[in-house]
């Protein structure tokens, strides 16, 4: 694991920050991580690239600051923001891959149910975000051209 640095943050009685257990802005915090919050380079084990370690690590911390997910998925987030536990095992574990499976199916059932009107306006937003994105990131160099939702996975064993 990398060394994570706490930040100072917040005034103390001399004005001057504090430490408040956070970490270094570049890595973000949470403060019920009960610590310092890993870096993007700790998920690069199962990112293709920088830029997704990037995109997983905002993912996680979404996920553990969004209470709609479920608590499985929360805490997931959080033991994995934490360094308690690594993503590959995450991902492994019988516990969360079921807590994300059902998160999946009770998405897939809400949007089996949209209305046509709904389902444009969900592709509209979907069509807007992906336009921000790129327009901040510039193109996904592993999008296939062919299948916008694929993305090519280099040769790890």
């Amino acid at each position: 694991m990398t060394n994570r640095t706490p930040v100072r943050a917040g005034p103390g009685p001399d004005g001057e920050g504090t430490d408040d257990g956070g970490v270094d802005m570049a890595a973000g915090r949470d403060d019920d991580l009960g610590g310092p919050e890993i870096t993007d380079d700790e998920l690069l084990d199962v990112a293709d690239n920088p830029r997704q370690a990037a995109e997983l690590h905002r993912a996680l911390r979404t996920l553990a600051s969004n209470d709609k997910v479920g608590p499985e998925l929360q805490q997931m987030a959080r033991e994995v923001l934490s360094g308690r536990i690594g993503m590959r095992e995450a991902i492994q574990s019988d516990r969360y891959l079921s807590a994300i499976g059902a998160r999946l199916g009770e998405m897939r059932a809400a949007a089996e149910n949209l209305s046509p009107e709904e389902r444009a306006a969900s592709e509209k937003r979907a069509a807007k975000l992906r336009e921000d994105y790129e327009n901040e990131h510039g193109p996904d160099p592993y999008a296939d051209e062919d299948d916008e939702w694929t993305v090519r996975r280099d040769d790890r064993p």
